[in-house]
């Protein structure tokens, strides 16, 4: 039972070294262990090297890299000296669990203060790591404030290692000397964690995140190499904030770079908001006493309606599988340690109640130095940590896409079309075996194109923000729509004859190109994955002239507006750079609009009268005469 009275008589009194505390322990009992970075290491070996004088201690922790193997112990004694606990939300195959698989509890972040304060799962004793009391006896928890607090509030003994070189967070991070039963001074560098491996296809992974991610939105970033790539990404934004699980080096530098100044998060503006640390020690001193970064215990960070109080809530997590339909599989990153205890669908459920809120799952398309797709058809014999009507985007270094709201078929093609191209094939015929694609769909060799993003521009026309970009396999129904919204005569002009169906077969060398010979430049405007297109324009290269014609289409209340001029530059330009000598056009006489938009092209026109019809031709290296 804790003491009352002065704080510094009971700390003076309570005082032991790691192994009179330790004895404090009885067997049979259950202990909780500080998390991560902030583990009290010297407890742990202290309990480690006493392990053989108990029987069947439970040890509950997250899942962590161990300083000192207490499961390796749990290994030998066949759990007879100490069974281990670990909390995990994941898939638990990877190479990183092997033996360690039996001690797992699958569980969200966000539940575990319930499961302790309720008392299902009683703490008998628990083992943090402390700084030193202030003036009026509070101690913080430095950097592992997490479910670390919850156990502390819940144990019935609390020992306590005392280190100074714990930073004093603030927030909601203090507990009282009081609290606390016994303590161990010892000082010690804390854990760190080194730089991650270069993942190849990290940046182009950010490249496509960083296109989704506005001015102002308040980030949640899970751990890995894919994720620190997406913040080097994020250097061009405005005012973005910060509440996370974790806050590591880099979010520190985006914050120093004032990209992330937490202003117009709508809910704890001004702060970055967190649970815990991991990172090294340069991270920590930055920590200490910072008014502008608040720890709090994860029942409040992962709740999923505070989450949803921050304005544009961006949810970015790494997976390791997805099949077809959209079902997730997450594991700790073999080379981190503490990326085990996921708050993942705590943030995807927060931020997709947040305003304009978006969950984002980021993964390389192969694993295994390219021999295995992570996009799979079907997920089989492992555990569905994000359920398929949990996911939104989806981000491989071949594209971007919005699976929310979509059927298993759009799925299916959706994520076929941002899997690694020597995969496709395969995928696309176990999908249409699977009963995922209609009978109806043929693979093209098209499918293996890879998307050109740098074409994508977006722009502001008419106080709308308009997306122009090379056209995607998942545009197929949104293409129907702008053919099926064009009046009578804008058909006749795109197409030289009526037409009232456009069903796919009709209209599929629109939608299923190369983006080398032929190429389909959109409009677009509206959320990724829904937009609604404004203007249509493509090319196709005949190669016995090595010109390609170009045909347009813009909807009626979008004409004049200059989107048909900006679309045929871009694909001018992608024309010349894939080798193309020139561009033609074949349109009725009085069609002025067509002609004059050659003009814009900066090159010489050659138009010849063909009876109703006018040929243009413009040769890329022909320019203009300036005195034209």
């Amino acid at each position: 039972m804790r003491e009352s009275g002065y704080w510094a008589d009971n700390y003076q009194r309570n005082k032991l070294s790691v192994q009179d505390a330790i004895a404090k322990i009885q067997s049979g009992q259950r202990i909780f262990i500080g998390s991560s970075c902030g583990e009290p290491q010297q407890l742990v070996k202290g309990l480690a090297d006493a392990s053989l004088t108990f029987t069947d201690l439970e040890i509950v922790r997250m899942f962590s890299g161990e300083s000192t193997s207490l499961s390796r112990i749990a290994e030998k004694s066949k759990s007879q000296n100490l069974n281990i606990r670990s909390f995990y939300l994941g898939s638990a195959n990877s190479e990183s669990f092997k033996g360690d698989l039996r001690f797992i509890t699958p569980i969200n972040l966000s539940d575990i203060h319930k499961l302790i304060k309720s008392k299902m799962l009683p703490i008998q004793v628990a083992l943090i790591q402390v700084t030193p009391p202030d003036d009026f006896g509070w101690m913080s928890l430095g950097i592992s404030v997490d479910v670390t607090a919850s156990a502390a509030a819940g144990a019935d003994l609390v020992i306590a290692q005392v280190n100074s070189k714990m930073p004093r967070t603030l927030g909601r991070s203090s507990i009282h000397v009081n609290d606390i039963d016994y303590f161990v001074e010892h000082d010690e560098t804390l854990i760190e964690i080194g730089t991650y491996p270069d993942v190849k296809a990290a940046g182009k992974i950010a490249r496509y995140v960083s296109r989704l991610v506005e001015d102002g939105s308040t980030m949640q970033m899970s751990l890995g190499g894919t994720s620190e790539a997406n913040i080097q990404a994020l250097m061009e934004k405005n005012d973005l904030g910060i509440h996370t699980q974790y806050v590591t080096n880099t979010i520190m530098k985006l914050m120093a770079m004032g990209v992330v100044t937490n202003k117009n998060k709508g809910f704890n503006s001004g702060k970055i908001i967190c649970s815990n640390a991991i990172g090294n020690q340069n991270l920590y001193d930055l920590l200490d006493y910072n008014s502008a970064v608040e720890f709090h215990p994860s029942k409040y960070v992962n709740d999923p309606r505070k989450i949803a109080k921050n304005r544009k809530m961006v949810a970015m997590n790494t997976a390791r599988e997805i099949d077809l339909t959209g079902q997730v599989t997450a594991d700790a990153l073999p080379f981190n340690n503490f990326s085990g205890v996921t708050g993942i669908l705590d943030f995807f459920r927060g931020a997709a109640m947040s305003k304009k809120g978006k969950s984002i799952l980021m993964l390389t398309s192969t694993r295994d130095d390219g021999t295995r797709s992570r996009i799979v058809p079907i997920l089989e014999k492992v555990a569905v940590v994000v359920p398929r009507s949990e996911v939104q985007y989806v981000v491989t270094e071949y594209g971007s896409v919005n699976l929310f709201g979509k059927s298993i078929q759009e799925r299916a093609l959706s994520l076929i079309s941002i899997a690694h191209p020597d995969f496709r094939d395969e995928l696309f015929e176990q999908a249409k075996d699977l009963g995922l694609l209609g009978p109806e769909r043929i693979l093209r060799d098209e499918m293996h194109s890879i998307y050109p993003l740098w074409l994508e521009e977006t722009r502001i026309i008419d106080r709308k923000k308009i997306t122009f970009r090379p056209v995607k396999l998942t545009d197929e129904r949104s293409l129907q729509e702008h053919y099926y919204r064009l009046d009578s005569t804008d058909v006749i002009s795109r197409f030289f004859h009526e037409k009232k169906s456009f069903i796919s077969t009709q209209i599929e060398r629109t939608f299923i190109i190369d983006y080398l010979k032929d190429l389909t430049i959109v409009a677009v405007e509206g959320q990724s994955g829904y937009e609604r297109i404004l203007a249509v324009g493509e090319y196709y290269l005949n190669p016995e002239t090595e010109l390609a014609e170009i045909a347009f289409s813009v909807e009626k209340e979008w004409q004049g507006k200059g989107l048909s001029s900006i679309v045929i530059q871009k694909l001018a330009e992608a024309a010349r750079r894939n080798g193309i000598k020139g561009l033609t056009a074949y349109t009725a006489k009085e069609n002025k609009r067509m002609v004059k938009l050659f003009h814009t092209l900066n090159y010489q026109v050659k138009a010849v009268s063909q009876g109703s019809m006018i040929y243009l031709e413009t040769i890329f290296d022909q320019k203009q005469d300036p005195a034209e």
